[in-house]
């Protein structure tokens, strides 16, 4: 018998650029958008890669993890790094970049991680993208964590290189992933003699052999499985709408949020404004008597299916993260989860009002 994921017809070319287009169209982009064989950190580093050198000045946002990470990569290429680190519970400001930028005129690439899930905050894009135009610096996102939780405009926020992933909020697949890529990204790629060619990381190598070959042979055999997931999940977005799909996960964020004050136990939003919080995935503080690992160990031993994971690195001990995004960006989801956060500390002896957490998702919920 042949298992319905063995021995599929190859994709064709067409079927790989009609993915593209949806995607585009998720984005709703007029840029370029490649589709690349891999999970969001192969465009993530190629993207960097291709349009950073030693001649290269970039303010890097780092308001998470994943601004620690494009930093490293951007002093590898040999630009100078400019660190704008704020603090995790919070997002940066379009202030700030302004601020940056009259102290170093110099800045000539701006990176910025749209939604850090890892953190649960998100910064303003708009209103960043506004400042970035203006100094004519070529703008670099992550995406990743936003797309299909919250509003992603790569051409109106004048994002020239937007690296978007379908494993969160699109409820899709890991193994590939996408970059929209503006004229100017694909004209400072061409000027970079650092750019990778002949490489998995080269973003040249589909423009060149792929969107200005009319997209007819691909570079390599695709990731065929993958690629159809990505199509599944995007037409299911398309079938509900983004926005209802949006919505969803902004109404998880704030019953979440709600919910666990009123849980109480100590539980209280890491990212302090509500206005900075990532509708991707919502991080909780305990009590600094309390491991937050281990409350998260015994929510999971009771219910192994909740989306529910500790802090990463330092954060590990202190903040909890509600990951109630694609398919568990649900009010059912978000119950579970506090029902299962204050069964943990209740059994650690910390008091719990499960009935007022279950009262305030629902007046939460819009």
């Amino acid at each position: 018998m042949t298992h319905p994921f063995l021995d599929l017809a190859p994709l064709s070319a067409a079927h790989f650029a009609s993915i593209e287009d949806r995607v585009a169209r998720l984005l709703s982009t007029e840029q370029d958008v490649v589709i690349m064989q891999g999970e969001a950190l192969l465009p993530l580093e190629g993207a960097i890669r291709g349009t950073a050198g030693p001649g290269t000045t970039a303010l890097n946002v780092v308001t998470g993890p994943y601004g620690q990470t494009f930093g490293n990569w951007l002093r590898d290429c040999g630009a100078t790094v400019i660190d704008l680190a704020v603090p995790f519970h919070t997002a940066v400001t379009a202030g700030q970049i302004r601020e940056a930028f009259a102290e170093h005129p110099e800045i000539d690439f701006v990176s910025l991680v749209h939604a850090e899930a890892a953190t649960g905050n998100t910064n303003p894009v708009a209103e960043i993208g506004e400042v970035v135009r203006k100094h004519g610096a070529l703008f670099y996102l992550d995406a990743v964590a936003s797309i299909g939780a919250e509003p992603v405009l790569p051409d109106t926020w004048g994002v020239d290189l937007c690296v978007i992933g379908a494993q969160k909020a699109m409820g899709g697949p890991a193994g590939v992933s996408a970059v929209s890529v503006s004229g100017r990204a694909w004209a400072r790629m061409a000027a970079n003699p650092a750019a990778p060619r002949r490489s998995y990381l080269s973003l040249l190598d589909w423009k060149e052999r792929w969107v200005d070959g009319g997209r007819t042979a691909l570079l390599h055999a695709p990731a065929q499985l993958e690629m159809l997931a990505l199509e599944a999940c995007v037409e299911r977005i398309e079938n509900e709408g983004l926005d209802t799909v949006m919505s969803r996960h902004a109404s998880a964020a704030a019953a979440t949020r709600a919910g666990a004050v009123a849980l109480g136990g100590g539980l209280k939003p890491f990212v302090h404004a509500a206005s900075d919080a990532a509708p991707v995935a919502t991080t909780l503080q305990v009590p600094e008597e309390v491991d937050a690992s281990a409350v998260v160990a015994k929510a999971l031993a009771a219910d192994p299916g909740l989306p529910l994971a500790a802090g990463g690195g330092a954060l590990a001990r202190s903040m909890i993260r509600v990951n109630h995004y694609g398919p568990d960006a649900t009010r059912g989801v978000v119950h579970a989860c506090l029902a299962g956060l204050g069964a943990a500390l209740a059994g650690s002896g910390f008091p719990v009002d499960p009935e007022g957490a279950r009262r305030a998702v629902a007046l939460a919920w819009g």
